[in-house]
């Protein structure tokens, strides 16, 4: 059954709301409202264009979920589902969820996309791989606040404060996107999207796959979402595998003021592979001078902005899109040769905005290799993160409370902290979460393999350390000696794609924590 705990009264710490109307503790259990067979099952098919054009080979379907959850007869919606079936019948042993993060990410192509990278073949034999867009994303009932291309508004990460003035600014800012997403709320959709609720329709989605129990992959904000799942449905979580985790099952102001650690932790990676390149791209020849012409390229640019005929590039823009650039060791040469322009003005070849290398949400999706599917544009994207983001938790209201953190962040964290811990929409939100947050539970089979690289822009690995600390004996933590966002299948570490893939197919847990060397 449905398994909860915690109070409302945790202001800052949350896992799971979105508008539902009512106290979590009046909702059954999903399975339990309808009997032992579920009420539909999948009638698999050929998927949208748009999905079917990049992964021929995956077919789609519908699973009917509630739209809210306290009124499961109420108006509902449909989560589209893909598959890639197991070839091997002999071997298969269930199903394997996956999400890409985000939140905000399509992961339809998702099966496909892991397969083309890599996957191991005994995963793939073993299961079939299912992905999905979640509720209000892509195909499944999408929701927007209105984004525009030439509005001014960057996504997940509020820009870089300078001063207490810039916190102010961004205020307003905030306050404004926040009102546009309820203005834009025309269906009421809006307040329905939240982590627990998409892991009540992981639950429905099991059960119309016919399953006793669902296997789970999840990337980045993936990682919230199967804790949060493995947390409500303990005994219908089989395995659980959390890649670059954020540290619970939602993300507040103290998670996002994490990206600063981790830009701390992940930026020398960088420094060290654009000094051995000075010759090449002429950023300076030691890992301290290379620091330096960041700090110089990112001042000059809050002085005197950059105009790339596409938009100016100012100091924060710099900051972000050199912040989304540590992903992945490939994006570094992209990265070295946008600094390169600035250095010697060339303003065309500066890179407008973080593009490719940037997040749609938490900057997972991308990050990641993991394909988005259209319709999942901009705004469905970035209307998503706000959705779960803020209605998942209570943000704090007062500016000063962010004015104090950027400046205690710019101090511990000057690489990036003022950027991420500056004051987003969700200190405006027009809805309240509306139940207590899902804590993470630490009762229940052992079951939850947490992967992690050491240095992680975005999830640093304290994350993973925190995730491990809540679930006790049901995780063991896989500590990789490596840089970047994603470990299995999107890194090279051979050691924990081998304890990875042992997990899932033959269920081999670690006894202990397990560290990875380079």
């Amino acid at each position: 059954m449905e398994r909860r705990r915690g109070s409302a009264g945790r202001s800052l710490v949350v896992l799971a709301v979105i508008g539902l109307t009512g106290p979590l503790a009046a909702v059954p259990a999903v399975a339990d409202d309808r009997g032992t067979e579920p009420a539909v099952r999948v009638e698999w098919g050929a998927c949208p264009e748009d999905v079917a054009a990049q992964a021929p080979r995956i077919e789609c379907g519908l699973v009917p979920v509630p739209l809210d959850y306290t009124d499961p007869e109420g108006a509902g919606i449909e989560i589209m589902v893909s598959r890639l079936a197991s070839p091997d019948p002999d071997r298969r042993r269930g199903v394997l969820l996956f999400n890409p993060g985000g939140p905000g990410g399509s992961g339809l192509t998702m099966p496909a996309d892991l397969v083309s990278r890599g996957l191991p073949d005994s995963v793939s034999d073993s299961y079939d791989l299912i992905g999905m867009d979640t509720r209000g994303i892509g195909h499944s009932a999408p929701v927007g606040c209105g984004f525009t291309a030439d509005q001014d508004y960057r996504g997940a990460i509020p820009p870089y404060a300078v001063d207490e003035a810039a916190v102010t600014e961004q205020a307003g800012n905030a306050e404004a996107i926040a009102a546009q997403c309820a203005d834009n709320d025309t269906d009421g959709r809006l307040r329905h999207i939240s982590t627990a609720n998409t892991a009540r329709d992981l639950d429905r989605i099991r059960e119309a796959l016919g399953e006793e129990k669902a296997s789970f992959y999840g990337a980045s904000y993936g990682t919230a979402l199967g804790a949060a799942y493995a947390s409500l449905f303990p005994d219908r979580s089989d395995r659980i595998v959390l890649d670059s985790n954020i540290g619970d099952t939602h993300l507040d102001h103290e998670g996002m003021r994490r990206y600063g650690l981790g830009a701390e932790e992940t930026f020398p990676d960088f420094f060290a592979w654009a000094a051995e390149r000075h010759d090449e791209y002429g950023l300076g020849d030691s890992t301290e001078e290379v620091r330096r012409t960041y700090f110089e390229l990112a001042e000059r640019l809050d002085e005197n902005p950059v105009d790339t005929g596409e938009g100016p590039m100012d100091g924060s823009l710099f900051r972000l899109a050199t912040f989304a650039g540590l992903y992945h060791q490939t994006l570094y040469p992209r990265t070295a040769e946008g600094w390169q322009s600035v250095l010697t003005s060339d303003e065309a070849a500066v890179p407008p905005h973080p593009g490719d290398n940037g997040p749609v949400g938490l900057p997972t999706v991308a990050g990641s290799g993991f394909p988005r599917a259209e319709p999942s544009s901009i705004d469905n994207s970035w209307s998503v993160f706000l959705a779960v983001t803020c209605n998942d938790v209570e943000w704090p209201e007062e500016v000063g409370t962010y004015q104090r953190s950027v400046a205690e962040d710019r101090e511990r964290y000057p690489l990036f902290g003022a950027a991420s811990a500056n004051i987003m929409p969700c200190a405006y939100w027009p809805h309240e979460p509306a139940e207590p947050p899902v804590e993470v539970l630490d009762e229940g089979p052992s079951n939850v393999l947490i992967v992690q690289n050491r240095r992680d822009p975005v999830t640093p690995h304290l994350g993973g350390e925190m995730l491990d600390d809540k679930f006790g004996q049901r995780s063991r933590l896989v500590s990789v000696d490596g840089s970047g966002h994603g470990v299995y299948v999107n890194g090279d570490n051979a050691c924990a794609q081998d304890v990875t893939t042992a997990f899932l197919v033959e269920g081999d847990l670690p006894e202990q924590d397990t560290s990875c060397p380079a």
